[in-house]
């Protein structure tokens, strides 16, 4: 009885094979200097002795499922809130009793006006009815920890401009693991945490820290009123002024679970935020970003057709690669993979060890947004169709 011959080519370790692993670990030195670069919110930072004072305004859109969570977080801070102010988008829902029963004030936001974005025309309104020395934009599935406010206020101390805080995703259901690749390449290629930035800075809307006189001396979000990416444009407005952006991650301080509505939500939120951004920041970090997930098609690709050569008893072809530098590209892939998730979110093992299928869905949406952005000309978000281009219309957007 003979038995099956698991065969490789003569030539162990061919130039074709000493370049492949050349060009992947370039790849993951790349990201790797990206991410060594990003900066956590500190959460010890001592309590600020001044009388600044600041004023919280959450822009909200069907939001009564996680409102709860982000009131009862803001009201447990450390000091320094004056007024809690949630802007009603419109909700469907009982978005505003339940900001109300959380103790926050609530103003109806109405239609936003022609040429305005909700979201936009939401923080617009509720900076106005504040009167607090700073302001504190925060989307509503984001939550505090108590010292939060403590390394918000000692950030902006040093870089009294736009602080940006990229919170802790929190991942619930099995679908929002994912979104692992959409968390891990935004931060990447956005290059906004490197110590001296170069070219254009970039924000993260769902913690925004601002003063009203640097908020005001910009134009505010009156500035980037029909920007689908309002939190890139208003860095790019403090940037004109001269005005510093700083951006940070929120490790334990403050943290957000952004799409808990189901995987067609996640679609479409990473839909409206991908490609619209792509162009947006800087090229070196973008293509050290690119070159990444290129990398780890790579080692999908390049595992798969080795193995299933192994296991069919063929000979692996020349252009394949061996199956020995796979395997190593593997653990080196889904290693930094999770070096990376463990910063960014509290992802599931599976996203990283397994990372073809979050890099599967991955590309899925990014085609999809690529699909909506440059052949319909628009998003879909909470309800409403978003026009991506067309800054004049006079149509309603979201």
């Amino acid at each position: 009885m003979g038995c099956r011959s698991w065969s490789v080519r003569s030539r162990e370790w061919p130039v074709a094979d000493l370049l492949i692993g050349a060009l992947l670990l370039a790849a993951l030195v790349a990201a790797s200097r990206l991410a060594r670069d990003l900066r956590t919110l500190p959460d010890t930072a001592e309590r600020r002795l001044t009388g600044a004072t600041v004023s919280v305004v959450v822009p909200a859109r069907d939001e009564e499922a996680v409102l709860p969570a982000l009131l009862r977080s803001v009201h447990r801070v450390d000091g320094g809130v004056r007024e809690v102010v949630v802007v009603d988008d419109a909700s469907r829902d009982a978005t505003a009793s339940v900001a109300r029963a959380g103790g926050a004030t609530v103003l109806p936001a109405g239609d936003p006006p022609a040429g305005w974005t909700g979201k936009a025309w939401a923080c617009h309104v509720g900076a106005l009815a504040t009167s607090a020395d700073l302001l504190l934009f925060l989307d509503a599935d984001t939550v505090l920890a108590p010292h939060a406010l403590a390394g918000l206020l000692a950030l902006h101390d040093r870089y009294p401009g736009l602080v940006s805080i990229q919170p802790f995703h929190t991942v619930g259901e099995p679908y929002e693991h994912l979104s692992a690749y959409f968390n891990a390449v935004s931060v990447l290629a956005s290059g906004a945490f490197r110590r001296r930035p170069r070219g254009r800075p970039l924000a993260f809307g769902p913690c925004l820290l601002t003063s009203r006189a640097h908020y005001e001396r910009v134009g505010g979000h009156a500035a980037v009123r029909h920007e689908i990416l309002d939190d890139v444009e208003l860095a790019a407005a403090y940037d004109r002024a001269g005005l510093p952006v700083r951006c940070a991650i929120g490790g334990r301080s403050v943290r957000m679970r952004s799409y808990p509505g189901g995987i067609r939500q996640l679609a479409d939120g990473w839909t409206k935020n991908f490609a619209s951004g792509a162009t947006a920041a800087a090229p070196g970090p973008v293509v050290a970003a690119v070159a990444w997930v290129i990398a780890h098609h790579a080692v999908a690709v390049g595992a798969l057709l080795a193995a299933w050569a192994l296991l069919a008893g063929h000979a692996v072809p020349l252009g394949v690669g061996h199956p020995a530098l796979w395997a190593v590209a593997w653990v080196a892939v889904s290693g930094q993979l999770r070096w990376v998730l463990r910063r960014l979110g509290s992802f599931g093992w599976w996203t990283w060890a397994l990372f073809p299928v979050p890099l599967l869905a991955f590309d899925l949406v990014f085609a999809r947004s690529v699909v909506r952005t440059t052949v319909r000309r628009s998003v879909r978000w909470r309800g409403r169709e978003v026009p991506v281009d067309r800054p004049n219309s006079t149509e309603r957007r979201a």
